[in-house]
């Protein structure tokens, strides 16, 4: 799917002193990971059943994320919760990821803590329509975090998720041209 008029959108949230030609477009999201976890597809031996464990605990993080595409950069933070705090440290941290003389705007969904208050001198919000998780690559990159990280797993509790979490995030990180093809929208060029 195509967010039409993405250019025009971009203009309407940047401060007016910041020219398109410095503008990074970053995709922002989060995701649950927890002990109620994703079950995935797994290799067995042909005409028998796979067994695989689902836990029925509760405990769970938060993994936040924002992909770059244009350089594969990525910011992540693993928390214990979603709410207005916790983003706002996580654009502190994208903050600091915005080389100078350049202007983040990041593509994010309209959960209720994603306000435009939080955004920062080199950092601006741009929501996505109501409804439209299709146009946010980041709902990709969780997909292939769970299928290739963090599915069929069993956690003892919020350290083992945590630690799990981060080492996944890691491993995923630092592959610059996975995260580039993953995120990539033609549509999300702005000069």
């Amino acid at each position: 799917m195509i967010l039409k008029n993405f250019v025009n959108h971009v203009r309407t949230v940047l401060p007016e002193h910041i020219e398109l030609s410095d503008v990074d477009i970053w995709f922002q999201d989060e995701t649950r990971i927890g002990q109620q976890g994703s079950i995935t597809r797994v290799w067995h031996y042909c005409g028998q059943r796979p067994r695989v464990v689902r836990q029925q605990q509760f405990e769970s993080a938060y993994l936040f994320g924002a992909f770059c595409p244009s350089n594969g950069n990525s910011v992540g933070l693993v928390l214990p919760y979603v709410n207005k705090q916790a983003m706002q440290l996580h654009m502190q941290h994208i903050s600091k990821e915005v080389p100078e003389g350049r202007h983040a705007v990041v593509v994010m969904d309209g959960a209720l803590w994603h306000q435009a208050d939080l955004n920062l001198h080199n950092v601006t919000m741009l929501k996505l329509p109501p409804y439209s998780p299709e146009l946010n690559p980041s709902e990709q990159i969780w997909q292939y975090l769970k299928q290739h990280d963090l599915s069929n797993r069993c956690f003892d509790g919020y350290d083992a998720i945590v630690d799990a979490a981060c080492v996944a995030w890691n491993r995923l990180r630092v592959q610059l041209e996975l995260i580039r093809s993953i995120t990539f929208r033609a549509w999300s060029i702005v000069c």
